[in-house]
């Protein structure tokens, strides 16, 4: 097991890239608004990315190609394979800019308990300290002790989770009765769109290459890959359940709608007591900071990866990339009025533009002549059918709901 434990890696990065302030807020409102009513949502969400990361990290250890340039090579039609790339490229660079417009609007309600400047104000602070980090390559040294405070806001929300003893009966009836209540499909399609990252798929595809070269047997990389993601994203999900458990015990049956740091921070208050509200401020924007910074990058890389460009930090198409990303990012969390309801809608637009990432990886991981005998199983294929049946319904009826098609 220690071996093992020590094998962690691209797993810890997906993990770590979905516990963002989009997590911690919209796992907060939705314990807030619904009680444990959705718990059962969560754990689908857990199961959706352990079946389409592995079949991402498989890709990438075994063709020795990231899901973009997989793509590239999938349609021999030119109309098809055109479309494929703008579809994959317009998903990513829309779904990341949504998602990085919660990423910085996150560390930027964070700092706004300063009391200084407005949260507009902040996003834009934000948003520039994140460019001059990307252009600079700073970032790398940053990283590591803004990671080591998001890993201690997850331990303390576990263990808060345990002191405020949840209402077990509620939380067992929310994980096995699957029900949406009513006005709660925003938050319902944000809690699976902040834990199913689409561009996690293009990220492990390729960090799988660095952690198990081509030296390393096959068999053992995909065991080795397998119990990484497994662990990971089964630990990702604890600590978000734990949020929404506390967020639960908080303010459940209060009628209190969440639209401040300060009010979050105050599931934490059990623990901490007064301390909670500056504690929580730390951890949030530490999860803003890392996550403005990586998503970024991992919107590059997919996006360069369809596109045939060089995956090079220093390349100007590579740059123009997450430049685009994190300024459109920023400018839309600058014009959101209500930061919190803008996190959970910016969620919200990864849920229903996730269908389309992973119906390509499903089609990916299905060619004989890329991946051979490692291509999907019967039961991956039955697993995988079930995860983009769903997240495609899902997406189908929020945009039709959106339009007043549905009621």
């Amino acid at each position: 097991m220690i071996r093992r434990l020590r094998n962690l890696g691209p797993g810890l990065l997906v993990a770590a890239a979905f516990i963002g302030p989009g997590t911690v807020t919209t796992a907060s409102v939705a314990g807030a608004s619904t009680g444990y009513a959705l718990i059962w949502a969560l754990a689908f969400s857990i199961f959706a990315v352990i079946v389409l990361q592995e079949m991402s990290a498989r890709l990438g250890l075994i063709s020795r190609e990231g899901l973009g340039e997989a793509l590239r090579t999938t349609f021999d039609n030119p109309v098809l394979k055109i479309g494929a790339v703008i579809l994959v490229v317009m998903a990513v660079a829309v779904g990341n800019a949504a998602f990085q417009a919660g990423n910085v609007t996150g560390a930027a309600i964070a700092l706004e308990s300063l009391g200084i400047f407005s949260p507009q104000v902040w996003t834009i602070i934000v948003g520039v300290s994140a460019f001059a980090l990307l252009a600079s390559g700073a970032y790398k040294i940053v990283e590591r002790v803004l990671v080591a405070l998001v890993i201690l806001m997850s331990v303390v929300f576990l263990v808060t989770a345990i002191v405020v003893r949840p209402d077990i009966g509620a939380l067992l009836s929310g994980l096995f009765v699957p029900n949406i209540p009513s006005g709660a499909l925003l938050t319902f399609t944000a809690l699976i769109g902040t834990t199913v990252v689409p561009y996690n798929l293009f990220l492990q595809a390729s960090s799988v290459q660095d952690k198990w070269p081509e030296d390393v047997p096959k068999e053992e990389a995909l065991a080795q890959s397998r119990f990484d993601t497994t662990f990971s994203i089964i630990l990702g999900g604890l600590i978000t359940a734990a949020i929404l458990t506390t967020g639960a015990a908080a303010f459940s049956g209060t009628g209190t709608e969440i639209s401040s740091a300060a009010q979050m921070a105050e599931q934490l208050e059990p623990l901490l007591g007064p301390a909670a509200k500056y504690f929580f401020a730390i951890g949030l924007l530490a999860a803003g900071l890392t996550s403005s910074v990586t998503a970024p990058l991992a919107g590059a890389y997919a996006t360069s990866g369809a596109l045939g460009w060089e995956r090079d930090l220093s390349s100007w198409k590579f740059r123009a990339v997450w430049a685009a990303i994190l300024i459109v990012g920023t400018v839309f969390a600058a014009l959101g009025s209500n930061p919190v309801s803008l996190i959970v809608f910016a969620q919200a637009a990864n849920g229903v533009l996730l269908p389309i990432i992973a119906i390509f990886l499903f089609i990916v991981a299905n060619r004989s002549d890329l991946l051979g005998e490692f291509k999907n199983g019967v039961i991956a294929n039955i697993l995988g059918g079930v995860v983009v049946l769903f997240a495609t319904a899902l997406g189908l009826y929020t945009i039709l709901k959106a339009f007043g098609v549905v009621g």
